[in-house]
């Protein structure tokens, strides 16, 4: 009987998620990092809304600017006043489309390398971008990763003089989204 409950379960589960067009979360994770011969700095922000339409490949990622966490207070405030000025640019946008969606079997587990085109929107500024990522599937569950570099000057941030050394002109960016809701 166990085992008759464990089957139907399994072929719900496995319709559920074949139906399933689109995932999201609201609690994805971007942090960046920025390394110079002074300092480090990190940042998270676990508040980023990410969507993923399964069929078409279509992937969009939100998030509040201020809602990134520093190790230091002083830090996270330069940050919002002085580069990403979040005040005048509350959100940044990701906009755009996983290659090949086809080659991703949302039934079957695996980690399953894809390529991002779309356009980032952060600090008023709008860039097309292509980046390499993965779609892991685990246990049903499906998880969008990449990690990147980005040149802050290609979005007008720039670095005054006085802490030109203490932060990178490039940062890496790391993405993470356990999408673990379906629309």
């Amino acid at each position: 009987m166990k085992s008759f409950f464990l089957v139907v379960a399994a072929i719900v589960l496995t319709s559920t998620i074949s139906q399933a067009q689109r995932l999201y979360t609201k609690n994805g994770l971007v942090s960046f990092f920025s390394t110079t011969s002074l300092e480090n700095i990190k940042a998270d922000n676990n508040q980023v809304l990410c969507t993923i339409n399964c069929k078409s490949g279509e992937l969009q990622f939100s998030l509040i600017n201020k809602s990134f966490h520093f190790p230091k207070a002083l830090m996270e405030e330069h940050f919002n006043e002085n580069y990403i000025e979040s005040s005048k640019f509350p959100k940044s946008t990701f906009k755009g489309n996983i290659a090949d969606i086809t080659k991703v079997n949302f039934l079957i587990d695996g980690t399953y390398p894809v390529t991002v085109t779309g356009d980032l929107n952060m600090h008023g500024i709008s860039k097309n971008i292509i980046v390499p990522g993965n779609v892991i599937i685990k246990e049903g569950n499906t998880t969008v990763a990449t990690k990147f570099m980005l040149k802050l000057l290609d979005y007008n941030i720039t670095i005054p003089g006085a802490v030109k050394k203490n932060i990178s002109e490039s940062i890496e960016i790391t993405v993470n989204c356990k999408l673990d809701q379906i629309l």
